[in-house]
């Protein structure tokens, strides 16, 4: 299956309202973004970001250096056109996680819903490797739970719990928190949620 393909007929032919992954206010994204205590100017990418409202509130925030990258450049126009002037304020990578080559290090690394559609061990270990490397302080996580769905848009993806998570993550990170949630869809269903914080290892911090 050709991924891009299938995110650009989504958000080509789907509205926010026609997607179950839209939220109106990233409350927990936001709640432990604010935890890790990162200076605003400090960079911050949102991973498979799409067109969520989290780059609004990170603006609204003061945060200044945000990178937001996802496989659809459709995804990304209608973030951008939703923002106006504000886009300009963001980097927008239009790419492939799992073809990423980041040309810094991020100090925060946000991801809802995108690590969850790794289903390989070396797809997942693709994407572990370039956290440990290229994040210097802080990652927010979040998947489908055990409790979740088994697919989201007709794709297969891997549920978590904290335990597994935190097994991916503890070469080089610290979980701080977790939370289970529960998304009440655009359509009124639910999905439920693992979000987890981590923090570097004090070793590992650049």
């Amino acid at each position: 299956m050709n991924k891009k393909k299938h995110w650009e007929t989504v958000y080509n032919t789907k509205t926010p309202q026609e997607v179950s992954w839209t939220q109106k206010y990233p409350k927990t994204s936001i709640e432990f973004i604010k935890s890790l205590k990162i200076d605003s100017s400090k960079p911050i990418i949102d991973v498979g970001g799409g067109d969520s409202h989290l780059v609004d509130v990170l603006i609204k925030e003061g945060f200044t250096d945000i990178t937001v990258l996802d496989i659809s450049e459709k995804a990304l126009l209608r973030a951008q056109e939703r923002l106006g002037e504000n886009s300009k304020i963001v980097s927008w990578i239009v790419c492939d996680i799992l073809d990423f080559k980041p040309t810094k290090n991020y100090s925060i690394w946000h991801d809802r819903a995108a690590f969850h559609f790794l289903t390989e061990a070396s797809q997942i270990k693709n994407y572990t490797e370039k956290v440990n490397r290229y994040v210097s302080q802080g990652l927010v996580i979040g998947t489908f739970s055990e409790n979740g769905p088994l697919k989201c848009s007709g794709l297969n993806i891997t549920q978590y719990n904290f335990d597994k998570l935190k097994a991916n993550f503890k070469e080089n990170f610290n979980s701080t928190e977790g939370k289970e949630e529960v998304h009440s869809t655009p359509f009124d269903t639910q999905q439920k949620f693992t979000f987890m914080c981590f923090k570097k290892k004090p070793n590992e911090l650049f």
